[in-house]
């Protein structure tokens, strides 16, 4: 389900969405969609989307019990784990490749899995696209099989690291661009994940602003030069 709010800060909002879902915040999804910086006229403010499971499926956790990420054994402990595995593991046979694939992290709510394979550029994919893809079908096929509560997350060759450095370097880079051209810029279509890292790395930047264009899943984010009010 999908929720919006709005929040003088990312936080704030994020803290509404909590208060107001009765969820943890590892319980749901951010999606930053606008930002506004605060200006002599104009009260500042965070507009963000809340991707949440269903409420029937949400487990209810100790509020004082934070997420715990185990890099522990790679074998599955467990008959989900164990399809979860053999699924990734035959969606990438029918691709036409070999993997193997082990379990990367475990928290609560969210598990890893990793992908060992001679043809990783492949399995990733032009900006990621066929990670994204596998991924998807994998939290389909983990809902059906019982695991409606539990985010599966793929990776391979440490791209998701890589790929959220890119970013941050794209996200800086374009805002100097900006800043010289005086013109806005609209950036690559991205996923919720990649946008909401965009705007976070921005938020900061008094004289530049950003927000999100588009529908669909993969929407592009644009740098939008404020000037120094």
């Amino acid at each position: 389900m999908k929720y919006e709010y709005e929040g003088k800060t990312e936080k704030e909002a994020i803290e509404i969405a909590a208060s107001e879902l009765n969820l943890e915040r590892d319980q749901f999804d951010v999606e930053i969609l606008e930002t506004q910086k605060n200006t002599l006229f104009k009260k500042g403010y965070v507009k963000i989307r809340v991707h949440t499971q269903d409420e029937d499926n949400v487990k209810k956790e100790n509020v004082n019990e934070a997420p715990k990420r185990l890099f522990a054994d790679p074998l599955p402990k467990n008959e989900f784990e164990k399809q979860i595995i053999d699924y990734v593991a035959s969606l990438v046979r029918k691709m036409g490749y070999e993997t193997s694939v082990e379990i990367q992290f475990r928290e609560d709510h969210k598990i890893g899995i990793k992908l060992n394979s001679n043809n990783s550029s492949i399995l990733i994919g032009r900006k990621g696209k066929n990670i994204d893809a596998l991924q998807l079908l994998t939290n389909v096929y983990a809902s059906r099989i019982g695991g409606q509560d539990i985010r599966v997350i793929l990776d391979t060759e440490n791209y998701r690291i890589r790929r959220e450095e890119s970013l941050v370097r794209l996200a800086y880079n374009t805002a100097d661009e900006v800043r010289i051209n005086k013109r806005s810029v609209l950036l690559e279509p991205m996923n919720p994940f990649e946008r909401r890292l965009i705007h976070t790395t921005l938020n900061d930047i008094s004289d530049v602003e950003t927000k999100s264009d588009g529908d669909g899943l993969y929407k592009q984010v644009r740098v939008i030069y404020k000037g120094i009010k």
